[in-house]
């Protein structure tokens, strides 16, 4: 294949050549299930939901791993402050995330495995750096990677081991010999529930973050697979010490990194601690899911997305050209565009800026040509012309997650529903009459009325349509 992607390992765009012919595996760092997602969080899964998208548009078959941490720190305090079991609380906020993933039409992953569910596996890729001597128990349950013993630490961030940014936050723990070196296993705290530990040969206690991911991957993906994703911010520690302790128990970890970009506010990347989160659900309080979705996703994934208000309504602008092309063409050409489009052929240009380390801003130039391409066929009453433009959108659209075919609300064939379409319609005709007996004034009246109810009346030479405003 001819895709390529920026290795955030090599700081180049290369090409991208699979493991094994056919196949792909993608490890994706979920959510930490601490409370409920924002927008933020729906950057990364959007990004790396149109990744998974292409790849299977090439035909290969992809094997997505997106983790969901449900045992750490936060989550222990908030569950605390909130009165629940640390367990239940992280329950709530990891179907609050499914939730949300769903509502903006991700791709259900192949797995989403829990760290509370690999205990075991997490032991062993523990004790064997214990073995290999890069980790060491500092006192029961507290166990550590020694980076002195891993020259290599460093080389994802570009960064050497004796520089100062290497030295995280928790530089006065006084378990550790160098305060460089990062837990593989924490004893529990005064005050933490027991159910938060679990035993092991080095001490009971609990996982530290980046040893359940490098288990968790080499459980499902094997000792070395193709592409570990995640946010902008995981690159280091979290990252940096995932392949750290993989590579030094011998696997050879993901080939390729690659690392979404934020959301940001005023320039600030957008977060809790900030107080600038915008929540999934009340967002999707102000706009439609595919709206927001758009949003996200036609912004490259290497490059920041600053939200503002405008960022919804420059969204709905656009899915409304795509959604009103595809009810056109429906109402035009009937069933022909409303088939599958998986096999539907892309336009080149589309396909080749794609390709290109997955650049949808240059494939969304490519999509509103052709959605201009199928309103002037239509507006000329091309019948074939238009199905093949209006296919060809939808395809693209799909590589976005977007097709309007399967945002499209279901018929409900409700009273409600058939009552207001009787009424709208009553009063369409006698527009048509107004108009045919050149009453101006009166066909303005009847389409201001319904303007004013909320109803826009569009006028085509197939006659008017109308929708919801």
């Amino acid at each position: 294949m001819t895709l390529r992607l920026f290795n955030t390992a090599t700081r180049t765009v290369d090409p991208f050549e699979p493991r094994e012919a056919g196949k792909v595996g993608v490890y994706v760092c979920g959510a930490t299930v601490q409370a409920a997602p924002h927008i933020g969080h729906m950057r990364s899964a959007v990004a790396f939901d149109v990744l998974v998208r292409w790849l299977q548009r090439a035909g290969l078959d992809v094997t997505y791993i997106r983790n969901v941490t449900d045992i750490d720190d936060k989550i222990l305090a908030k569950s605390a402050d909130a009165k629940m079991a640390w367990w239940a609380w992280a329950s709530l906020n990891e179907q609050a995330f499914t939730e949300a993933y769903d509502a903006l039409g991700n791709l259900r992953p192949t797995y989403e495995p829990r760290a509370t569910g690999h205990m075991l596996d997490m032991i062993d890729l523990m004790g064997t750096l214990i073995e290999r001597g890069h980790a060491y128990v500092s006192s029961p349950g507290n166990v550590y990677f020694d980076t002195q013993s891993w020259p290599q630490y460093g080389a994802l961030t570009n960064q050497h081991i004796d520089e100062r940014v290497l030295s995280t936050a928790d530089v006065s723990d006084p378990n550790k010999r160098d305060p460089r070196d990062f837990a593989l296993w924490k004893a529990p705290k005064e005050g933490e529930p027991s159910t938060a530990s679990w035993p092991t040969p080095y001490g009971t206690g609990r996982p530290g973050w980046h040893l359940e991911c490098s288990a968790m991957a080499r459980r499902y993906l094997g000792s070395e697979f193709d592409i570990h994703g995640g946010g902008l911010d995981l690159r280091f520690p979290h990252h940096e010490n995932e392949q750290a302790q993989s590579h030094a128990a011998g696997d050879g970890f993901a080939r390729v990194w690659m690392h979404s970009a934020w959301v940001t506010q005023g320039g600030a990347k957008m977060s809790k601690s900030l107080g600038n989160g915008l929540l999934v659900t009340e967002v999707l309080k102000q706009a439609p899911a595919p709206v927001l979705r758009f949003a996200l996703a036609s912004v490259h994934y290497r490059s920041m997305v600053e939200w503002t208000q405008q960022s919804l309504i420059d969204a709905g602008v656009a899915w409304d050209r795509f959604t009103g092309v595809y009810r056109r063409a429906v109402e035009t050409v009937g069933d022909k565009v409303t088939v599958p489009v998986t096999t539907v052929e892309l336009p080149q240009a589309f396909t080749d800026a794609l390709n290109d380390d997955l650049n949808v801003a240059q494939g969304l130039a490519v999509l509103y040509d052709s959605v201009k391409t199928a309103n002037t066929a239509l507006a000329n009453n091309n019948l074939p012309e238009a199905t093949h433009a209006v296919l060809q959108v939808r395809a693209m659209l799909d590589v976005l997650g977007l097709d309007p075919a399967q945002w499209a609300a279901p018929d409900t064939d409700s009273r409600a529903d058939s009552a207001l379409a009787s009424l709208v319609q009553g009063q369409l005709d006698r527009r048509a009459q107004a108009r045919a007996d050149k009453d101006w004034a009166t066909s303005d009246a009847i389409r201001d009325a319904l303007a004013a109810a909320g109803i826009v009346v569009e006028d085509s030479p197939h006659g008017a349509r109308w929708s919801l405003a």
